[in-house]
This record gives structure tokens, sequence and C-alpha cells, in this order.
């Protein structure tokens, strides 16, 4: 690992000059005063403190502080520090920017950052004097997630650094020690039930029979992040027109309601948890227990699986701290979501399988537009996702980089997770403010159908007929949020 020093070293004549050297664009609301841009002249503003919010998992393993020892080294000749905002990773911009107290420089997902942009929380960024657009490595539908139109000028708001999207992340070590030859038909030397959901329920039957306190497969339906990929697999959409129109909701379009039997019947396996966010919040303590074999999860989060593995490797094996992180890293896998069967019915299931698509979102950095340090807040976001820092960011957390030349020095799961951004495997979270109201309308449904399994003759979801139905007033639902409940 490059130390910080290293760091400051690479990074400091290419960023620092950067910043000086290059013209701005039109403001479309400057007031006659001139570009929008002219706040970024170059001249960093000396003596500044820059705030920012970042993701907790980075928080948790050590990165931000990385990060901001290796900024203030580098930008200590003008006496500007970064710090943590202190504010939690789901900042509040919109209430605490226009009175001073909110952060400079923000990490989150795209649809969070890109939903302040109507109201002009953030602010539009000079993509000539960042290195990571200048460079060329940030693929074009990474790109068009931090970009909006203003005024009739396409202006981009955000700085893409790493891709988001659920992967189904299981413990090898407690695959059946025959699955090789009951659990590979294919014999590609890759489990079945990891690679095909009808396996998996069928194995997770059988894990759950051995041990009624364990669990083959897992995870929070009520997340519609973790759960709407099932959905885009049959014909599902968000919104019209590259999820850009929201007059336009699809939740019902074609064969959706196949994807929300499917996790019905898995539900049907599950324990309770499955229905709110208990086996979100439990997921690293129950992967280390193995109580639960598989779940849902995103690639940061896998370090956090990763470290607890290891304490329950230390305890139980009296291995060394070193020796039991090397376990766990070997132990704890992530691949793409299983292949789901075309007839959405794993009880009987069709020969034919299908790509399971997933949900995803661009994670990156925004700037507030109260910031009183534009210039120092800019030298900020072109190192934290400059090629060295995203590149430390992916050994700290073992994030999939959306930089591509980052991502080709990667994991063939990081490189896998690049591709399907760039073929629409991966469907990222709208860009517009209106998927605000979009997560707890869909969650609560969500919830409600992994419930449904044991109504008995109270089921509300148990005919595809039924399940049509409340997707079709779930849009609604949906649409009337945006459009009218908001007026």
């Amino acid at each position: 690992m490059k130390s910080k020093k290293l760091i400051s070293t690479l990074l400091l004549s290419t960023l620092v000059i950067g910043l000086a050297s290059c013209g701005g664009g039109d403001d479309p609301d400057d007031g006659g005063d001139g570009s929008v841009f002219d706040k970024f002249d170059g001249n960093l503003e000396v003596g500044a403190t820059i705030k920012v919010v970042e993701n907790d998992t980075a928080i948790k393993m050590g990165y931000l502080d990385e990060l901001l020892d290796a900024f203030n080294e580098a930008y200590a000749e003008y006496n500007i520090t970064a710090v943590d905002a202190n504010q939690g990773e789901f900042a509040d911009l919109p209430n605490s920017g226009p009175y001073g107290y909110g952060p400079d420089v923000i990490y989150q997902a795209n649809d969070v950052l890109m939903g302040w942009v109507q109201d002009r929380h953030v602010t539009p960024l000079p993509v000539e004097k960042i290195e990571a657009y200048q460079s060329g490595v940030i693929p074009s539908a990474a790109q068009a997630a931090y970009q909006a139109e203003v005024g009739g000028v396409n202006y981009t708001f955000g700085v893409p650094l790493n891709i988001q999207s659920p992967l189904l992340y299981y413990r090898k070590d407690l695959l059946p020690a025959d699955w090789e030859t009951t659990w590979d038909d294919d014999q590609n030397g890759v489990p079945d039930m990891v690679e095909n959901l009808v396996d998996l329920y069928e194995f997770s039957k059988i894990y759950h029979e051995q041990d009624n306190t364990k669990y083959g497969f897992e995870f929070s339906l009520n997340d519609f992040y973790f759960s709407s990929g099932y959905l885009f697999s049959y014909g599902a959409y968000l919104f019209g027109d590259n999820n850009r129109d929201d007059t336009d909701i699809g939740l019902h379009a074609g064969d959706a309601r196949y994807g929300v039997q499917v996790l019905r019947q898995f539900a049907a396996e599950m324990s309770a948890a499955c229905i709110d966010d208990s086996a979100k919040l439990a997921i690293s303590g129950s992967m280390a227990s193995g109580k639960y074999f598989s779940s849902v999860t995103t690639p940061d989060v896998r370090s956090v699986i990763v470290s607890t593995l290891a304490t329950t490797y230390q305890s139980e094996k009296g291995l060394t701290l070193e020796e039991a992180t090397a376990l766990a890293e070997e132990n704890v896998i992530g691949v793409p979501f299983p292949d789901l069967p075309a007839n959405g019915d794993l009880i009987n299931p069709s020969d034919e399988m299908i790509e399971c698509k997933q949900m995803g979102g661009i994670n990156g950095y925004a700037m507030s537009s109260y910031t009183k340090y534009p210039n120092a807040s800019l030298a900020f976001i072109n190192f934290a996702t400059s090629y060295e820092m995203a590149k430390l960011r992916e050994e700290f957390l073992q994030i999939a980089p959306a930089r591509s030349d980052v991502s080709a020095e990667s994991t063939e799961l990081s490189k896998q997770l690049f591709d399907r951004v760039s073929n629409g495997s991966i469907v990222l979270m709208p860009s517009i403010k209106a998927i605000d109201q979009v997560w707890t309308p869909a969650g609560s449904f969500m919830g409600d159908v992994a419930a449904d399994s044991n109504r008995g003759a109270n089921a509300k979801y148990d005919t595809l007929d039924k399940i049509q139905a409340a997707l079709e007033q779930l849009s609604q639902d949906i649409y009337d949020a945006i459009h009218l409940l908001d007026r």
C-alpha cells in the first residue's frame, strides 16, 4: 500500500496546478454577474477548512483518515485542511447548507446528490478542471448519472468514484464438502446455488432443515434497492425516457409480477428478519456466525463482513489476526445475482433461465452550493477522485471503481460490475428528485410481500393477478406522491 507521503508527492504537482489553468462555462442563473464557473478561478482560499461528508464504512475502515491526512499534507503550504463533517453519511444539505453549517463536499450515491440539483443545493462543476473527466476514464453511463439540464444547458454536478450495486455474498467454507459432485451440474467449478436462484432455493431448504436457526439466503426485501432488480429482470422500470420522465411509472410493466412471485416464494424460506431492516443490519454478524450462508449487500460492505468473520476465526480457530483475515478474505465471495427462471416460479421452474438485473448507483463527490471555499473544495474533489486515491479506496474497501484505469487493475468481480454498468445489466438509479417518492411506498410493498407467505388463507399476493393489481396500484401511488401530494 502506498504511503500517504508518496501519494501526496504524486498528486500535488498535477492537481494544484491544474486547478488554476482552465476557464469556465455559461451560468443558467448568474444574475448577470458572469459565469457560474467564475468561482473556480484557481485562487485557492488560504486557510480554508473543508468539511467532508463520507460513507460510514469508509470512516469505520479507516479510509477517510488516510484520505484526509494525504490531502492535508499535500495542501499544507496553503494552510488548507479537510476534516470529517461529523454529520453522518446522509447529511441533510437542503436544511443545513442555507444556514451555514452544512458540509462543503459530500460523498453519496447519484440519486441523492442529483436530487438536490432542482433546488440548487449542489453546484455545477467545471469538468475541464477535473482530472477524472479530462483523462477519459469515466464511462458514459457514469457521467450521465451526474448530468442534468438547467436552463437549457447541460451541466455536470458530481465526479463518479465507484459503482454500487447489490451482490450475492456467500461463505465458501460453508459449502457442502461434496459440492463439486452434488452442486456443480455443469462442472464449471462454480457452485450451482450461486449461479441460479432455483438451486439456491433448494439449497436453502436443505440448509435450514439441517439447523432451523440457519438460512441459506436471507436479506431485507423491504429495501427496494436490493429487491427492485427482480422486477427489472422481467420488464419493469422506474421512470420512462431513460429514467427521466416521472410521469411514466413502470413498476407494473412487462412481467414484473414474476419477480414479485419469486421474492414471495423465497421469503417463505427466510426468517422474519427479511420483512424489515433486521436482516440488513445483521448481515456481518449473521454471515460470520454461519446463520446466513448467503445474503445481499454492496461491495463496500464486504470489508465489514470480512473483518467480523476474521474476529470469529480468531476466537474459534486460535488464529492470529493476520491469518484470520487472510482466511476470511478467501471465504467471503461476491458474485452477480444468480439467474432467474423465465417463468418466475421457483417451485415449478422453467428450463429457460434469464439474467437477474439489479438496481445500482454511481457514488461520487459533489460540492455544496453554500460552500465559502469553492476552489479548495474542487481541489479536494479532484484529489479524492484521482487514480491514486481511487486505488487506495479500493484497497481499503473493495469497491468497484468507476475509473476504467483502476478497474482494469482490479478484481474480476469489479471488472464485471464495470461491464454491467456499460451494458445496462445494472439499472442505475434515476438522477431526478422524483426518486425520493419511490423508496417508502415500494419498500413497504416489498415488506408486505415478504410477510405474505405466513398469512395462509388471508394471503394478499398468492396469485399473479393479485400481484399485478398491487403493482399497478404501487405505480399509481408513486405517481400521486410525485405529482399530487407534493402540491
